[in-house]
């Protein structure tokens, strides 16, 4: 067993290598968090008194970390008399827990986001109160009628709609009660665990990049954008920014007493990755070339994909970003102007003129 846990691992991190060019636009703290709610039924795990079958209920609240870690915080409520003798209330009672998933299907297949099926796992813990039965306060349970919970569920998933933002599963689970006495010792028991089917539906809120799952970046096509930029402007400096200039800056401000050419000599380029506004070592590396004191004004572009209002939004903290950075060198900046998508090429840019 431990052999094919070990080997199930060492295959995950191989193919998690394999996707390693596959990126994701960085999510915020309350991107890819879903609400969701189920019903099912219940019946001991030795299946030795399965009718009648109990009733559950149960709501979900789960984030997403990643196309294939999360966790979810869960809480369900039993009903029906079988597995519970002494328990008179309509309610029979209350178990509340984290739980850890694992999607399979984006492990070991390559995520996207039009999927419809998903295959993934559920394994948690959590705290069970029973209602209703005296009988369980009693010395060798040390008086308490809460128990210890450990769950294990497979999930299978349809996403449903043109965004993807529902989703209808079914999942058998486990439910042991780790601590059923006497001195709620900690011990796996078929004869104190439940095997339940739920079927439920999960809503996926709207992500801050407006879709309702993870955002997928091409790195290598964005590398290869960056690299022919490179090879651009080390080839044809002049050409290529006579027509940044066209598009971007199109009219710059300077003293009309002094009228200076832009050449590549005052201009510098920083290149940002897609929908994003960090800059990176090596662009902090060029803007430490322009020294403390120079008037500068930046202008920050993006691409045409997404909407204006993003577009628009991006290129400004482009400009924002590397604005900042150089203030803190001493640089006096004198504006700082995002304008949103310019021409119909990739310019996910911020140009720097230096006055």
């Amino acid at each position: 067993m431990k052999r094919l846990i070990f080997s199930a691992l060492m295959l995950g991190m191989g193919l998690s290598n394999l996707n390693a060019q596959v990126a994701y636009q960085k999510a915020k703290a309350f991107d890819n968090v879903y609400v969701g709610a189920a019903v099912g039924a219940s019946t001991n795990l030795r299946f030795n008194s399965v009718f009648p079958l109990n009733g559950m209920a149960g709501v979900k609240l789960g984030k997403n970390f990643s196309p294939v870690w999360g966790a979810n915080i869960e809480v369900q409520l039993p009903f029906g008399d079988n597995n519970f003798a002494n328990s008179h209330t309509f309610v029979k009672g209350l178990s509340y827990g984290l739980n850890l998933t694992t999607n399979f299907t984006n492990l070991f297949k390559e995520y996207t986001p039009e999927r419809r099926f998903e295959l993934s796992t559920e394994f948690g813990m959590a705290k069970g109160i029973i209602y209703g039965d005296p009988d369980l306060v009693i010395p060798g349970n040390w008086g308490d009628d809460d128990e210890l919970l450990g769950k294990a569920g497979l999930i299978f998933a349809w996403n449903l709609g043109e965004k993807k933002a529902w989703q209808l599963y079914a999942e058998p689970q486990i439910t042991w009660n780790l601590t059923p006495g006497p001195g709620d010792c900690v011990r796996f028991n078929s004869n104190y665990a439940l095997a339940a089917l739920m079927v439920g539906v999960n809503y996926k809120f709207m992500t801050s990049n407006g879709t309702h799952n993870f955002k997928i970046i091409d790195t290598d096509d964005l590398n290869n954008q960056i690299n022919d930029l490179r090879a651009q402007l080390a080839a044809k400096p002049k050409e290529v920014v006579k027509e940044v200039v066209k598009e971007v800056i199109k009219e710059v401000p300077v003293s009309t007493n002094t009228v200076q050419e832009i050449t590549i000599d005052n201009l510098y380029f920083v290149t940002f990755q897609q929908g994003k506004s960090i800059l990176t070592a090596e662009n902090k590396k060029a803007l430490d070339n322009i020294q403390a004191g120079r008037h500068v004004q930046v202008v920050g572009t993006c691409s045409p994909e997404g909407s204006k209002e993003l577009n628009d939004r991006l290129s400004q903290a482009r400009a924002d970003v590397v604005a900042e950075y150089l203030k803190g060198r001493g640089v006096i900046v004198d504006e700082a102007t995002g304008k949103g998508v310019q021409g119909v090429t990739s310019n996910r840019l911020a140009v720097v003129y230096v006055k």
